[in-house]
């Protein structure tokens, strides 16, 4: 069973995210508030890269010696937590996924009204049905796939809707972010 609460393992997922698609220090500056987030439980992660997908490890720092992890002497490997940053997510745990992020899309539409709600409940349902994940693990490309394509073809929003789409989406990242606070 992972060490690690949720609410990490989320943050930690959208700082690397955030550092990927960012540069130079603005990337560095993500990449050491990941670290820090970690080192709060002894964690520590690293991007591995296969051939199909980018996958980010998280595990107890207590497994790295000389700057490798060392497998043959690790017990128990459920303590790691591994998270695909790109494709769709595991579909086993679609309900769970598609109930946190409705429950965003929720709190957007009480702390910020209706036509943000109904945006942010089109974000949720592109995540959940599209990607099979949290709606703050979106990357800049999936957003912007949602921005231009499903949200015109698949939403069926209003001229109200329309003209704040580019918020709505922001406030959702925002509402994950304070909702980990």
């Amino acid at each position: 069973m992972a060490e690690l609460p949720d609410h990490t393992i989320s943050e930690t997922e959208r700082l690397t995210h955030l550092a990927h698609d960012a540069e130079g220090d603005e990337a560095e500056t993500y990449r050491a508030e990941r670290k820090r987030l970690l080192a709060e439980h002894d964690f520590t992660a690293r991007v591995r890269e296969d051939d199909a997908r980018t996958v980010l490890v998280l595990h107890p720092a207590e497994w790295v010696e000389d700057g490798a992890i060392q497998v043959g002497r690790i017990e128990d490997t459920d303590r790691a937590v591994e998270i695909p940053l790109d494709g769709p997510g595991d579909p086993d745990d679609w309900d769970e996924i598609d109930e946190h992020n409705r429950a965003v899309a929720r709190a957007v539409r009480e702390a910020h009204g209706e036509v943000h709600g109904a945006n942010a409940e089109a974000f949720a349902d592109f995540m959940s049905n599209h990607y099979a994940r949290p709606v703050e693990s979106a990357t800049d490309a999936e957003v912007a796939e949602f921005r231009t394509d499903y949200f015109r073809r698949n939403a069926w929003p209003t001229d109200a809707q329309k003209e704040v789409v580019e918020k709505s989406v922001e406030l959702v990242f925002k509402s994950v972010t304070s909702a980990s606070r």
